[in-house]
């Protein structure tokens, strides 16, 4: 049986459960940024943890996104899956995914028409997987409007991921969002050195270069870099810390990092 509204359900521990907090929160995040000019993303790479811990690299993209708040009507949600092992491509069939600020509709009209092997409707997938979830109070706080099509990815190839990536596509109206963490529980330099390997692969769109265990969301990333060698877009790295620099220690820290994806023609026009 398919439900109509996917609850919230890492408010209030991920992030506030107060609408009134979190907006305040997720201002407070984004107005740390420095102001920017430049292209707009066709996608972008965000973390999911806590935001004490990982909402600074979140709004550095996000920033980016609240720049060109006009352009984005659909956006492409695409997270690794922590809760239930399964194999492909995960969307949600609910009508709409609710957080604090409010309900996100899903895009029916580009779900609808998305038809892949490794994809299937699976909402005990979607139930409390919060690596979509976090990224919502943004992209509600960053956009006047926006349908979401949420995907959750399991044991798949990169080529699958990329296959739905391409169908999705769509125009200028169109954003995707890769939701992952870089490597998990290293002390603080190793971390430092792990993650500067995964953002030297990402800034070279080499996914060979990405393993599981430098990015938990490594398969959703990766599928990314290949839709990007296909499309020619070019990666800009936005921000690379740990949970060391935020609100952790420094024994065992989780890495964050922050990548926007520009058209080839649009790196052109602003040179």
């Amino acid at each position: 049986m398919m439900i109509r509204i996917r609850e919230a359900a890492v408010a209030g521990s991920f992030y506030p459960a107060d609408a009134g907090e979190l907006r305040s929160t997720v201002q407070r995040l984004l107005d740390a940024v420095p102001l920017t000019s430049g292209p707009a993303p066709k996608a972008v790479v965000v973390p999911h943890a806590g935001y004490i811990y990982s909402g600074p690299t979140a709004a550095a993209a996000y920033a980016r996104i609240r720049a060109h708040r006009d352009r984005y009507r659909t956006i492409v949600l695409i997270g690794p899956c922590h809760c239930v092992p399964f194999r492909g491509v995960a969307v949600s069939g609910a009508e709409a995914f609710r957080t604090p600020l409010g309900d996100v509709a899903l895009d029916f009209g580009r779900i609808s028409t998305l038809a892949h092997p490794a994809l299937a409707m699976l909402d005990a997938v979607h139930r409390y997987e919060h690596s979509l979830e976090v990224q919502l109070p943004f992209l509600q706080s960053v956009l006047p409007s926006f349908r979401l099509v949420p995907l959750v990815v399991g044991d798949a190839e990169e080529e699958e991921v990329a296959d739905v990536i391409d169908r999705l596509w769509g125009g200028p109206e169109t954003l995707i969002v890769i939701s992952t963490d870089l490597s998990h529980y290293l002390a603080y330099e190793e971390a430092r050195d792990v993650d500067r390997r995964t953002c030297r692969a990402v800034e070279s769109l080499a996914s060979a270069g990405i393993r599981q265990e430098q990015a938990c969301g490594a398969i959703p990333l990766r599928g990314l870099l290949c839709a990007a060698r296909r499309h020619a877009l070019q990666p800009v790295t936005l921000d690379l810390r740990n949970s060391g620099d935020t609100a952790g220690d420094r024994e065992h820290v989780v890495g964050y990092g922050a990548w926007m994806f520009v058209e080839e023609e649009s790196c052109q026009r602003a040179a």
